[in-house]
């Protein structure tokens, strides 16, 4: 089996320093060294001293406090609404069928629209129609925005655009399942989200993006980076989500495989 020559990371680390996340809900990270749990070891182990350990050193181990949309992180249906349109429940990120999530990829380059831009459908047909490329059923879309520049700054949390809900629509009626942004989320950032409600006082515009699932049910990725390092189509994503019971969401070491 011929296995492709390129592998690229698109998933952002988890640290306690860079702000990819709102306050309420950043991670925490305790780190335990192998000086710092030598004595732990040796309680497993009557009569062993830390002397007899190698280096006088345990081993090592962190502690992470996290939600489960921090990161580079596959939402599932039953985090925009517990059931869609019929009725029937939303499926929890561990009974997303794993076909999802090895897929072609496809990249639609949005970078040069504004922040809090909201992406309609014609503007992705036409960026379908630039690179050539007719969506085809599971195809995994990502999505590049300015805020992939921003990252590792406080400006991250308000760049880039949004994929609105006629946006979604167009991607899921041709069977996409699984997308992705490179932005904090789908959606427009929540402070360009509250100006246009303070103005309109539309709740139509509220997650618009997200909603969408709710008539045609789909995962996306967010926080993803590095895209500017992939091609426009001709590679594959690799997206398989940490498998937790009933969760609306699981962190994921997001790849691009391309030759």
């Amino acid at each position: 089996m011929q296995l492709p020559s390129k592998i690229v990371d698109i998933s952002m680390p988890l640290d306690n320093e860079t702000v990819t996340d709102h306050e309420i809900m950043r991670p925490q990270i305790e780190y335990k060294t192998n000086a710092d749990n030598a004595e732990m070891v040796c309680q497993f182990f009557p009569g062993l001293t830390v002397d007899q350990l190698p280096d006088s050193k345990g081993w090592s181990w962190e502690r992470i406090n996290l939600v489960t949309h921090n990161g580079t992180h596959l939402d599932a249906p039953y985090h925009f609404h517990p059931v869609d349109k019929n009725g029937d429940p939303m499926m929890t990120i561990d009974q997303i069928p794993l076909d999802w999530c090895f897929r072609p990829g496809v990249k639609l380059d949005f970078r040069k629209l504004p922040d809090g831009h909201v992406v309609t459908a014609a503007e992705v047909e036409a960026e379908l129609k630039r690179i050539d490329h007719e969506l085809q059923p599971l195809d995994i879309v990502l999505v590049n925005t300015r805020a992939s520049e921003c990252y590792g700054t406080d400006e991250f949390m308000t760049a880039g655009i949004g994929m609105g809900r006629e946006a979604t629509l167009y991607l899921t009626e041709r069977g996409v399942r699984v997308a992705g942004i490179d932005a904090w989320g789908w959606d427009a950032p929540f402070d360009h989200m509250r100006e246009r409600w303070l103005e309109t006082k539309d709740p139509s515009i509220i997650w618009e993006g997200h909603y969408a699932g709710i008539e045609i049910p789909y995962c996306h990725m967010e926080k993803l980076q590095n895209l500017e390092q992939l091609p426009d189509k001709g590679f594959i994503v690799s997206c398989f989500p940490f498998k937790i019971k009933s969760a609306s969401a699981g962190w994921t070491r997001a790849v691009a495989l391309f030759d």
